[in-house]
Formats: C-alpha cells, structure tokens, sequence
C-alpha cells in the first residue's frame, strides 16, 4: 500500500479554513479536495473520513492558538501586556475576518454529535485552564488583582473573546472594536 504524501499542516490548515467558512455540515469533500488538493480516497486514508480531517483539524487548531497564546507571554514583561498581546492578535483575526474553528465547530456539532462536542468542549476546557493559570500567576506577581476569582475572571475573558468574534461580523469597526477590547482589559486591573 503506497503511503500519501503531502503537506500535514497545509492540508489541514486549509481544512480549517474551509470548515470555519462553511461550517463542518456544508463542506463538502468536493470541497475539502478543492481545498488540500487531495483526492476524497487520499483524506480518507490518511483521516479516515471527513470527521477524522475535523478532529484533525481541531488539535492543529487547538496547537497553534496554544503556541500565539504562550508566545504573547513570552514577548512581554507582564501578564496584563501578555493579555494585551493576545487581543491584538485576537483584533487582526477579527479585521481580516478569520473565524474561529473551535466556536464554529462548537456550534456545527453542538446536540448532533456528542462526542465530538465533548472533544471540542475538552480542547476548550484546556484553553480555558491555560487562562485561568496566567491570570492566578499575575495575580501572584501583583499585576492582576487578587480580590476577583481568577477561574471567573477566565470564564469571562473567554466570554468576551467569543463574543469579540461573533460581534466582529456586525462591526468591523476597529475602533469600536479596540473599545471593547479596552474594556475587557480593564477587568484586569
């Protein structure tokens, strides 16, 4: 059996952006292989089916947000500038348009297929611990403060970053939505 070649990470960075364009129930594999250049036979094997190509999809997605996310800390001195950094990641997504994979999967498979609703809800869960531990280490460090719950202080960051994106297709203004970010920040203070 001949093993497929080709790019991983192209293929499934184009699955992502197809299924965040027409959601998971109508993209068609016409149209994944329009996408990755590769023929149904060939995602198939490699993934399985087009369920497989999504959870795929989802861990590369999952993996690269983690990466921006940590590389935001990195590059900063503090938590809060950390967080700064993210939004302003998050505010050129949301300028160009670029939806979210695990919100709009969230959403597509949300009371149709409950296991992959769980695995989404799992790579959220992640995220959302990843969150909550930055914002606790600012707290430690005196950055944030400590006299809000740090778990709820994440629950409405990632609140706010869902709801920055969906709202992002109504106003594409970026000053209104540098104000809304603004304000977000300041529940860091």
């Amino acid at each position: 059996m001949r093993v497929a070649e080709f790019d991983r990470e192209k293929v499934l960075c184009a699955a992502m952006n197809a299924f965040v364009d027409k959601g998971y129930n109508k993209t068609s594999m016409q149209d994944l292989k329009q996408v990755t250049g590769l023929h149904p036979g060939s995602i198939y094997c490699a993934f399985g089916n087009k369920r497989g190509l999504l959870l795929a999809a989802l861990e590369h997605y999952a993996q690269s947000s983690r990466q921006k996310f940590e590389s935001c800390f990195t590059s900063q001195q503090t938590i809060v500038e950390g967080f700064r950094c993210y939004f302003e990641l998050l505010l050129h997504s949301c300028e160009h348009q670029t939806g979210c994979l695990m919100q709009k999967a969230l959403s597509d498979m949300h009371q149709q297929d409950d296991d992959m609703e769980s695995h989404i809800c799992r790579l959220l869960s992640d995220w959302q611990a990843l969150i909550t531990e930055k914002i606790s280490l600012g707290q430690q460090r005196g950055e944030i403060s400590s006299q809000q719950n740090a778990r709820m202080l994440s629950h409405y960051l990632v609140m706010s970053i869902f709801g920055l994106r969906s709202y992002s297709h109504l106003s594409s203004d970026p000053e209104v939505l540098r104000g809304l970010v603004a304000q977000v920040l300041s529940s860091l203070q």
